[in-house]
């Protein structure tokens, strides 16, 4: 359902196509299609066994991810992933991690539908929030025999992640999805603060008689909030300039979103600097102990600001002088903008012997060029 619903939203089949094929499983295959849920018409995506399948440890499966074809990004989300529930087996069984048996999470429709789901959220590039889940009531049948609702291993991974009874003997969440939520999810929200962009359906395969067998995923622009970011700042004047630039790199490396110098006059008409620093609210006490820390200062002011962010993704594009990071920020704020990653145009253009003007044309008009396709 996830994957389904990620599909509906906007991201390409193929993207989930090639990235499952990237594992080099054989006796399976997929379908796309479409069910009508109460007057929805959702997208459907099925995974049908054609011949069985091995049941896989941990370890085998953790292996079988590193040695895939993905790229880096997507392969580092589904080893969260799997890493999550292997934690959620190991505690529910008091195993060893790395000989967690997966058994129904260790075939073949499981590993494409992490796989898929982690090529798919890499894709959209979005951070990720999920409102409060449904657990269902009852039992369910498994390889182990007979197990409450919501499973154990559900339980173990959503820990931290609010939940609620959903009223009915029915598993709406499994392990699986429990683990992809739990591995890319930022946090929790009955709804965010958001402008609406699209909105994807995903259809379950069970009718339920009360409710829409449903999974929906909004894409939305964050609006700005006026306490999600605080600014913390101090006058000095007297520390040197390898001090100020320093600190100013410390900043940055404890969790400062921004940081800056600028230049004032205090009393005694002094010639000073103001170093200020934006930080997320959850951060900010660690930024603060740093100024503290890396700076003369005998105190740092603090004020919450909004701020309203483009949605942004990275995507890697081929040159002639070799793949190069490009982040791409979008939303409904005009053309999208494209700024190659400095470091890696520069380390290109150190290995080829040429200008870095001439590896950032190329990589932003290859991106131009993938952007639009």
């Amino acid at each position: 359902m996830i994957i389904a619903a990620l599909v509906d939203l906007g991201v390409p089949e193929a993207v989930v196509l090639d990235a499952t094929q990237a594992l080099g499983l054989e006796g399976f295959h997929v379908h796309f299609g479409t069910r009508v849920r109460s007057g929805i018409v959702a997208t459907s995506f099925d995974v049908h066994v054609d011949a069985a399948q091995p049941e896989r440890t941990y370890r085998e499966v953790r292996a079988l991810v590193e040695r895939a074809a993905l790229e880096a990004d997507v392969k580092g989300r589904a080893l969260a992933i799997f890493e999550r529930l292997a934690h959620a087996e190991a505690k529910v069984h008091r195993s060893a991690l790395d000989d967690v048996h997966f058994h129904e999470v260790g075939a073949v429709d499981a590993l494409v539908d992490v796989v898929g789901a982690s090529a798919a959220l890499d894709y959209l590039g979005a951070h990720v929030l999920v409102s409060p889940l449904p657990m269902g009531r009852g039992f369910v049948r498994a390889r182990h025999g007979i197990l409450p609702l919501p499973p154990p291993a559900t339980v173990e991974c959503l820990r931290g992640l609010p939940t609620y009874d959903g009223g009915a003997d029915f598993e709406f969440v499994t392990p699986t999805g429990a683990a992809i939520v739990a591995a890319t999810a930022r946090g929790s929200s009955r709804w965010p603060t958001m402008t609406p962009e699209n909105i994807g359906w995903g259809a379950g395969t069970k009718d339920l008689a009360d409710r829409p067998n449903v999974l929906r995923v909004v894409l939305g622009a964050p609006e700005a909030s006026t306490d999600e970011h605080v600014v913390l700042e101090t006058n000095i004047d007297d520390a040197t300039g390898e001090l100020l630039g320093a600190a100013l790199e410390s900043l940055l490396e404890h969790g400062a979103l921004d940081a800056w110098a600028v230049p004032i006059a205090m009393k005694k008409s002094r010639p000073a600097y103001t170093i200020c620093a934006l930080a997320s609210r959850a951060r900010a006490g660690d930024v603060a102990a740093t100024l503290m820390r890396e700076t003369t200062t005998l105190g740092v002011r603090s004020y919450s600001v909004a701020r309203l962010e483009r949605p942004r993704r990275m995507i890697e594009v081929d040159t002639r002088f070799g793949r190069v990071a490009v982040k791409i920020a979008e939303g409904p704020f005009g053309p999208p903008q494209l700024k190659p990653e400095l470091e890696a145009c520069r380390a290109a253009a150190k290995a080829h012997g040429v200008p870095l003007r001439e590896v950032l044309g190329e990589a932003t008009m290859a991106a131009w060029q993938a952007v639009r396709r």
